[in-house]
C-alpha cells in the first residue's frame, strides 16, 4: 500500500471518528447547526437513534484504522478495501436517504482510496513480474 493511500485511508478513518463523535456526543448541541433542515425540537428524540448511527461509523473508522497497522501486504489491502466500499455505500445510501452533499464527505473519499489502492496493488504486481 503506498503512502498516498494509507494517508487517505486516514483522513477517512479520522472523518468516521469525527462523526461519531458528533453523532454519539454532540448531536443536541451541534447537531442543529450542522443539519439546519431538520427542525431543531427533532434532535433531543433523535438522540439515540443518532448515538447509534454513530457506533457504527466508529466501526467503519476502527476498520480503517486496522488496515494500516496490518503487516501482511494482502491482508493489509484486502482490509482496507473492505471498509472503503463499506463508508462509499453509506455515503451513497446517505446521499440517496438525506443529503446528497453526503456522497461528496463520504463516498468520494473512499472512492479515492479504493483508486489509489487498486493502483497501487496493480504496481506492485507488475513489479513481481
Amino acid at each position: 500500500m503506498n503512502v498516498l493511500a494509507k494517508i487517505v485511508i486516514a483522513f477517512v478513518a479520522l472523518l468516521h471518528f469525527y462523526i461519531a463523535w458528533f453523532e454519539i456526543f454532540a448531536w443536541t448541541t451541534r447537531g442543529p447547526e450542522v443539519f439546519s433542515t431538520i427542525p431543531v425540537d427533532m434532535f433531543e428524540p433523535t438522540k439515540v437513534l443518532a448515538a447509534n448511527q454513530g457506533i457504527y461509523n466508529s466501526f467503519l473508522a476502527a476498520g480503517l484504522s486496522w488496515s494500516l497497522f496490518i503487516n501482511d501486504k494482502l491482508w493489509q489491502h484486502k482490509v482496507a478495501i473492505c471498509f472503503l466500499l463499506m463508508v462509499f455505500v453509506a455515503g451513497l445510501f446517505g446521499a440517496a436517504t438525506a443529503s446528497p452533499k453526503i456522497a461528496l464527505i463520504q463516498s468520494l473519499p473512499a472512492m479515492i482510496g479504493i483508486a489509489l489502492l487498486m493502483i497501487s496493488r496493480r504496481r506492485g504486481q507488475q513489479n513481481q513480474l
